[in-house]
């Protein structure tokens, strides 16, 4: 007899005694009829988690291993596994649980159930799966004790790590909900985490967003409306109505040993509805996003500078600039969550970097979804570097459009904030073109969320290389115009990351460190000024409204009067109790041009790093407001190439090549660290000669927006 032969012969033989037997609870659940259903490996604790878990809601236990397989079989399950060997033991217990019936139950899988697709699509219909995500040496100090020295599928010779590695992917292919366990959970701890977690999956309107200006909602507002919609109907910005969620320590240090991706898809699972995106698409998106598109391994690595300082690199990408970490998996997000039948013009505003990586992260979009969705890009045509306008142009293309503007960024932000309150433009293009207006700039909280694994993924990586242990503090030090960054690391710090300061370091369009001194926003009088640092020469700071509305409490109606008067009034001010949290939180600086091409040249000199002018801002503030009591993470926000003019000047590099694939070759021979971006470059040569293909605004358009 062939081997499917016997594998069928063993199913013949097995099945008839185990389909008798059904359960059914009498008692109203939470679930209704569906069952909860427990999966792990082996010595996860799914017998005892489980049981707790039905003590707790008054349900019946059901454990596979236990109360189906030896009930069955009349044999204990080693026993059957000795006889039968790995394979056919995999097929017999398959068979046996496509058999099986539950309805409002606790049911404990198998370690080796979900080997067999078969069968975990026949549970998986039932209930919710539940992945008990156990560290694999917690797990192997449990399998010690109880002696267990071999599992299913395990070949002799090969280590009983690598086959639970191995396994993570089956699990991660069939979970509904992640429990992610800490080292040293008791069964307790474990199980109150799987009730939190079957509570959050039935309750999807408990995660709904609310506006930072606080207008009544007309309808609950979920995460796939808010990637979409961009920006509220009432001009605010869209925030998660009860904050972020909170880790504890113990899970916080199961992703220290993990990769980037690892550590993005485990935290964004936590601000992600299910519902809204499911485990296995978001894993999907996570690991396609940060792949061989970036050029470190590491994605976006942590390196030492000097002295207690450290760079965060958030440059890898494919655009060379931090928008990337956001921007590769932002469209990915976007495209998932659209509504079928509808067509979206995605609308950006950029002060240089952001341009480059929504035309390169939306133009990795494919089939259908790159050809419904649409990008136009406003950037003003004198305030960004050469290589940006370059790389911009050279990505142009297929569904996305770079628009030179004869003006500043903030006319351009205005721009788009203008068009998302005209009725007629929005009417004519759904009537006409069956299009919806969107937005990709920070103010999109798909945008942002992103955002909040790089700073969580730096302190994990300092505590990895033994710079701290988990709990102790470090200060982030954030070049930033737009407060999009540094807004991100304030929610990284409400998730459980030990932030001390959040430090905003601003050029010498100081509005930032202006407000965060005195408590003034104060545009009146206030001149955009030109700067070796163009990415945040911004003057209002669209994700200050987030700041504010935490740092007020969630007060809405504050937030509200507060941008309505800087509208009409250009100035509001905060009260001094408000401006005193704020600086609780946040501290800021600001540097002028010569103290950031000095801070090159000396750091360039004593430790061989060449900054970008942004990180050098960072490290100019840094120096200023540290007071060398903890660790201070540099966020080094862009390549050094693309501001080659200002590095060279700080350098002292006398008659520089004009052509700007040159000018990059040049630095990257004076640089010994960080390396070359071989993506930068391809995508200086594609820009090269595709000036023309920029449009300018001007005449009565202008007009008309500025008005």
């Amino acid at each position: 007899m062939g081997s499917l032969g016997r594998l069928s012969a063993v199913r013949r033989r097995l099945l008839p005694r185990f389909a008798s037997k059904s359960w059914l609870s009498t008692k109203p659940s939470i679930l209704g009829d569906r069952n909860i259903l427990l999966m792990g490996p082996p010595g996860a604790g799914k017998t005892t988690v489980g049981r707790i878990v039905a003590r707790k809601l008054g349900l019946p236990a059901v454990d596979v291993d236990d109360d189906v397989l030896e009930v069955a079989w009349k044999r204990p399950v080693a026993a059957v596994l000795a006889s039968l060997g790995g394979r056919r033991f995999l097929e017999a217990e398959g068979g046996a649980l496509c058999q099986f019936s539950a309805s409002g139950c606790v049911v404990s899988l198998t370690g080796s159930n979900p080997l067999h697709a078969e069968a975990m699509r026949h549970v998986r219909q039932s209930g919710v799966v539940v992945y008990l995500d156990v560290d694999v040496d917690d797990i192997l100090r449990r399998l010690g004790r109880m002696k267990v020295n071999r599992i299913v599928g395990q070949e002799a010779g090969v280590p009983m790590r690598d086959v639970l590695l191995y396994r993570k992917q089956f699990y991660e292919k069939w979970l509904d909900v992640r429990v992610l366990c800490g080292g040293g959970d008791t069964e307790e701890e474990v199980a109150e985490k799987v009730v939190g977690a079957v509570h959050r999956y039935l309750n999807r309107d408990e995660e709904t967003y609310v506006s930072t200006r606080g207008s009544g909602e007309r309808k609950k507002t979920f995460f796939s409306d808010v990637v979409v919609e961009g920006l509220a109907a009432d001009g605010g910005l869209y925030v998660p109505r009860n904050g972020f969620p909170r880790m504890d320590a113990g899970e916080w240090k199961r992703l220290v040993s993990l990769s980037y991706p690892e550590r993005a898809l485990l935290l964004l699972e936590k601000c992600v509805h299910p519902v809204d995106v499911s485990a296995a698409d978001l894993r999907r998106m996570v690991f396609q996003a940060y792949g061989s598109n970036f050029s470190s391994a590491a994605v976006a690595p942590v390196k030492h500078l000097v002295e207690r300082q450290f760079v965060l690199e958030l440059f890898h990408g494919p655009t060379a600039s931090f928008k990337d970490l956001a921007l590769q998996l932002m469209p990915r997000l976007f495209a998932h969550c659209l509504p079928l039948m509808c067509n979206y013009l995605v609308l950006v505003a950029t002060s240089g970097d952001t341009g480059g990586a929504v035309l390169s992260g939306f133009g990795g979009l494919r089939g259908a979804d790159g050809r419904r969705t649409g990008v136009l890009v406003f950037f003003p045509e004198e305030g960004v570097s050469e290589i940006q306008k370059l790389q911009m142009l050279g990505l142009s293309g297929g569904n996305g459009t770079a628009v030179g503007v004869l003006s500043d960024f903030d006319f351009c932000q205005k721009s788009i904030k203008r068009m998302f309150g005209e009725s007629g433009l929005a009417g004519h293009l759904a009537v006409e073109y069956g299009t919806v207006l969107s937005t990709a700039n920070s103010i999109n909280w798909a945008r942002l969320l992103p955002q909040v694994v790089y700073h969580s993924s730096s302190y994990l990586d300092l505590c990895r290389d033994g710079v701290i242990r988990f709990g102790d503090p470090v200060d982030v030090c954030i070049p930033t115009g737009n407060f999009g960054n540094a807004m991100s690391a304030v929610y990284a710090k409400q998730m459980g990351v030990p932030i001390r300061k959040v430090i905003c370091a601003s050029n010498h369009n100081r509005v930032v460190s202006d407000f965060f001194s005195t408590g003034e926003y104060d545009l009146r009088r206030r001149r955009l000024l030109p700067s070796h640092s163009p990415a945040i020469d911004i003057l209002k700071s669209s994700n200050l409204e987030r700041f504010l509305f935490h740092a007020s409490g969630g007060d809405g109606g504050l937030v509200g009067e507060l941008f309505a008067r800087l509208d009409a009034r250009q100035h509001f001010r905060v009260a001094a109790p408000l401006l005193g949290r704020m600086q609780q939180e946040v501290q800021a600086g600001c540097c002028s041009e010569d103290e950031c091409l000095s801070a090159i040249r000396r750091v360039h000199a004593s430790a061989g790093y060449l900054m970008d002018t942004h990180t050098a801002v960072a490290k100019v503030v840094a120096d200023r407001l540290g007071d060398g009591s903890c660790p201070v993470v540099l966020c080094s926000t862009a390549h050094y190439g693309k501001f080659a003019p200002a590095v060279f000047r700080a350098l002292g590099v006398q008659n520089p090549p004009e052509d700007p694939v040159e000018q990059l070759r040049l630095l990257e021979r004076t640089a010994s660290r960080p390396g070359a971006h071989g993506d930068m470059l391809r995508g200086l040569r594609g820009g090269a000669g595709r000036t023309p293909s920029v449009r300018r605004i001007t005449g009565s358009w202008r007009k008309r927006w500025r008005a």
